[in-house]
């Protein structure tokens, strides 16, 4: 892996072409993995591909397709991706877009766990422990041990299908809660076995997923893993524990990179992602009874956080000065500055969300004239927006003459 030594007088210029595992990027910039709301029947629409394609002509090295669920009850709604073999087609139509406009595909493949949505999956939510979720207002069954062998096989069995599907890399999801991240949490794994209790237990099922993983893929495609680095929820998975994880994953050898994140889909949503918090429109998007309960209690329950530019990278040092293999910062990453920032802190990529909802041909800009700022204001109205299969609710309101 070419990567970057914070000893090093220059840092890597962000736009130069480098290495993830076996294959090579155009750059250092990964479009980050954002729920797309384009697959009404679990399968590949050409909305999708024309959602990806957008921000692979508008300069991204990668982009990353969310969500491909392992399982079918892994899915946080019906409509999601989930990997079979009626899928692939599709898979290569889309990645086949993408190609053609010069950047990587990777495919984020992971278990809802807990977050799963049980009501529109009509198939029974998963996690470490019976608990109660307040997404579904219904009881959560706990994962058996064959329930986690199995979700343990799927990702293996997922990433063949990536393959298949033309993608270049995957990005297996331990974070925000899904079931991984779940078993990861000292709050919501409660298990007497071998997967519960301490962080070796709890982190079982994180690396016997990587492993499989690797096993099943060798060295044909790039693997990343996205890993809580804090749950921000009392009680939960904080930055001390992860800085563990990430050094057992290292020592593993499973991965090609990891993405740092934070937060709980759960518990704390937007915790990940500061700014404001729509509760109207979260209300509006959802069905009953889902609409009715946020608005009576989503100020409680769907927080406000401050934004500032490059908000994750106080936590992600800490995981950067313990291990070395490369490491993706998100959070707040919009402008050439801060890409130059994550560069000379010792970060090999970058990764964007939202500021490419607003301007997916950001990065083709920025590279044009480095001054370029993100028309982005983090009003986080995307979220509820997208559910629906729409853009970013502001990007018709912007002159020509404003977007350069």
């Amino acid at each position: 892996m070419e990567g970057f030594s914070v000893s090093q007088i220059t840092p890597p210029d962000v736009f130069a072409p480098a290495k993830l595992g076996p294959i090579t990027l155009r750059n250092r910039i990964i479009k980050s993995a954002t729920f797309e709301g384009r697959t009404p029947q679990a399968l590949v629409t050409d909305e999708l591909i024309e959602f990806h394609r957008q921000p692979a002509a508008g300069g991204v090295g990668m982009t990353t397709v969310a969500y491909c669920a392992v399982q079918p009850e892994g899915r946080t709604e019906r409509g999601q991706l989930w990997m079979r073999p009626e899928v692939v087609p599709g898979l290569r139509k889309l990645t086949d877009a993408i190609h053609a406009e010069g950047a990587a595909a990777s495919a984020q493949i992971g278990h809802a766990g807990p977050v799963a949505n049980e009501k529109s999956n009509r198939l029974p939510a998963l996690a470490p422990s019976t608990s109660f979720s307040p997404l579904s207002m219904k009881k959560i069954h706990a994962a058996t041990a064959s329930d986690i062998a199995r979700i343990t096989q799927a990702h293996a069995d997922a990433a063949r299908f990536a393959i298949e599907g033309g993608f270049d890399a995957v990005e297996i999801h331990f974070g925000h809660n899904y079931f991984a991240s779940s078993f990861l949490s000292p709050k919501l794994n409660k298990r007497k076995d071998n997967y519960g209790g301490s962080l070796e237990n709890r982190a079982r099922i994180v690396l016997e997923t990587a492993r499989a993983v690797r096993e099943a893929v060798g060295d044909r495609i790039a693997i990343l893993a996205k890993l809580n680095m804090d749950d921000g929820v009392p009680g939960g998975f904080w930055v001390d524990e992860a800085i563990q994880v990430a050094q057992w994953l290292e020592a593993d050898g499973s991965l090609d990179a990891l993405e740092l994140t934070m937060g709980s889909s759960l518990l704390n949503p937007m915790y990940l992602f500061k700014g404001d918090a729509p509760v109207r429109e979260f209300a509006n998007a959802m069905p009953q009874p889902i609409k009715l309960g946020v608005q009576m209690v989503g100020k409680a329950f769907i927080k406000t956080y401050p934004y500032e530019p490059l908000f994750m990278l106080e936590e992600a040092r800490q995981i950067r000065a313990a291990v070395k293999m490369p490491l993706v910062l998100l959070g707040g990453v919009t402008d050439r500055a801060g890409m130059d920032t994550a560069m000379a802190e010792g970060f090999e990529f970058v990764a964007m969300a939202r500021a490419l909802l607003r301007e997916p041909d950001l990065l083709n800009r920025i590279q044009a004239e480095s001054a370029t700022q993100s028309l982005c204001i983090h009003c986080n109205k995307c979220m509820p927006t997208i559910f629906s299969g729409a853009r970013c609710v502001l990007v018709d309101r912007v002159p020509p003459r404003v977007r350069g």
